[in-house]
């Protein structure tokens, strides 16, 4: 990968839509692909670059999407096929790239193949799914102690048609694929150009470290221990991030490859952004050299501490497992996770300094749907919800316990309608429809209309911080150099980014603590493994503030607390 090569998705930010929720245009309660057509412009406005879009393949929506049984077709509550590709065509017409998620690891029980190789244990896709006797008399127990997602259960099923057990990692419903069987590769690597050749800029790939497993399908060894804020009891060494795993990365890495032209390959390039967890060392194997996935996810930010001392240490790992020209990819929100107003209280001033540093690190970042207006969750009960892993997993959990927990177990209370109005159902359908989940009752005052031009709101922080990045070259393409902690504020976080040898350096300060805090910006910057140190002395543009009281003194800012500033120098 060569440094001064210009790539689409190095410098892009990525929008993600979760189409159920985003807009509705045929009233009938569901957000549709229509509806995102008619709501691209928003996010032009915004200044991000891509869209991403959660799944509305055709489905039996028990997973609402990601439990697929027609990869090349569209849910018909979601559009047809014409819709999609009018959505594409309609997004690269605005300047707008655009990202399909792809589940690769599990189709729906009810695809086709499934049905087809659960029927007996010698039809033409009995090898298609991961089938294995079981263990005890009648081979009535599990083969192994392979866990599903949430490690509540084991992840295998029985099927009395075929009288074996099959493994669906993730939940039930959800069968893992057998890509160790050549047609199965096939098959899957066919849909993915079935809608590379339709337009598709690249790929978000679900649970993608899961897709091969350990081939003699040994134990996972028990070990205790927290994988981004969720407990887990075993080590998953032999379902997870499997060396073959890499290797498959690298094949479908091959594929997209196929649609690079090579008059403009950077320009051309189709992305693969893997849904991976583990270690930044982990999780660099699957880029390989530049022969595997070219983003994954870094989701330490998703359950984050709102301190200055734990996003320094996580900057400083990820620039040293992905130094330019490879990139971070930072998510601060996402349909699985609790939204980030929630996790800090409702304070919006903690949010607005978490969103300066999204959009001003060096990477990509991820916003998920409304996050610009600092939606927040939507407290629902637990018994009622319509999520499946809270169905499967957590409905025996007391409410008066979930709601002293600090991560939802709900994800409805995630998923709620977009809120584009005060108005009935906050304009995301017509006002006698019912939505599919229930509209946040805080969208009379926490919404689009109602936040658009207004100084000060979180969508124009977002508007300012968005589009700054894309006219500096600093922000999109620059190094980034960390300042040294100030023993006298130790809350607070400064680094520089810089584009070569330009004269033009940006600045960026970030104060999580409760009092204000001095920043003198001619000292200088600390550089990481050996990078040059930034000369200091220059004149001082304050580009971005999120708080009206801070002060500039010449080459000083008096930073007030829980706020940050994005300058010039």
């Amino acid at each position: 990968m060569q440094d001064d090569e210009r790539r689409w998705w190095q410098e892009t930010t990525i929008y993600q839509v979760y189409p159920r929720s985003f807009a509705d245009s045929d009233g009938d309660g569901l957000g549709d692909l229509v509806g995102i057509i008619d709501h691209l412009d928003h996010l032009v406005d915004l200044g991000v670059g891509t869209v991403w879009l959660s799944p509305f393949f055709d489905s039996p929506q028990a997973d609402f999407g990601y439990d697929i049984s027609n990869y090349c077709d569209v849910a018909p509550e979601y559009g047809t096929l014409p819709d999609a590709e009018r959505l594409i065509d309609e997004a690269h017409s605005r300047g707008l790239k655009v990202m399909f998620d792809m589940v690769m690891n599990h189709t729906s029980d009810q695809h086709p193949w499934f049905r087809t190789s659960k029927a007996s244990r010698s039809n033409a896709k009995a090898d298609w799914y991961i089938w294995r006797d079981g263990r005890g008399r009648g081979g009535r127990k599990p083969p192994n102690n392979w866990r599903s997602a949430m490690e509540v259960k084991t992840a295998w099923q029985w099927s009395p048609e075929r009288q074996q057990w099959y493994l669906a990692s993730f939940l039930p419903f959800q069968p893992d694929l057998n890509f160790r069987n050549p047609e199965v590769k096939d098959a899957m690597f066919d849909a993915v150009r079935f809608w590379l050749r339709r337009g598709v800029d690249g790929f978000r790939l679900d649970i993608f470290g899961n897709v091969m497993k350990d081939p003699d399908f040994r134990d996972n060894p028990w070990r205790p221990h927290l994988d981004t804020g969720i407990p887990r009891f075993w080590e998953r060494i032999y379902t997870e991030n499997t060396d073959d795993t890499i290797q498959f990365a690298k094949e479908l890495r091959a594929v997209a490859d196929e649609f690079r032209s090579p008059d403009d390959p950077g320009g051309t390039e189709r992305v693969l952004l893997g849904e991976v967890f583990g270690s930044a060392e982990t999780l660099r194997r699957y880029i390989g050299d530049d022969d595997g996935l070219h983003l994954v996810f870094l989701f330490d930010f998703l359950t984050y501490r709102y301190d200055a001392g734990f996003f320094r240490s996580r900057i400083e790992e990820y620039e040293r497992n992905y130094p330019a020209p490879l990139q971070p990819t930072y998510v601060l929100e996402n349909h699985d996770r609790s939204r980030l107003i929630d996790r800090v209280g409702g304070d919006v001033r903690k949010a607005q300094t978490l969103a300066v540093l999204l959009c001003t690190l060096r990477g990509v970042p991820a916003i998920y749907q409304g996050q610009e207006i600092a939606m927040s969750n939507t407290a629902m009960r637990l018994r009622e919800a319509r999520d499946p892993i809270a169905r499967t997993y957590f409905s025996w959990v007391p409410e008066a316990v979930v709601q002293r927990l600090p991560e939802r177990l709900n994800r409805d209370e995630v998923r709620t309608p977009m809120q584009w109005t005060g108005g009935p159902n906050a304009g995301f359908t017509t006002p006698e429809a019912v939505p599919w989940l229930p509209v946040n009752e805080n969208h009379t005052e926490r919404n689009v209309e109602a936040q658009d031009g207004v100084d000060g709101s979180m969508l124009e922080l977002y508007r300012a911080l968005l589009h700054l990045r894309t006219e500096r070259p600093s922000l999109h393409r620059g190094s980034l150099t960390l300042r040294p902690a100030d023993p006298a504020y130790p809350d607070v976080l400064v680094y520089e980014r810089r584009f070569g040898d330009e004269p033009e350096r940006t600045v960026v300060a970030v104060n999580f603590g409760s009092i204000a805090a001095t920043v003198d910006l001619n000292e200088r910057s600390r550089p990481i493994d050996g990078a040059t140190a930034l000369p200091g002395s220059a004149e001082v543009e304050v580009l971005v503030a999120t708080d009206r009281g801070l002060v500039l003194s010449g080459s000083t800012i008096q930073l007030p607390a829980h706020s940050a500033a994005v300058l010039s120098l």
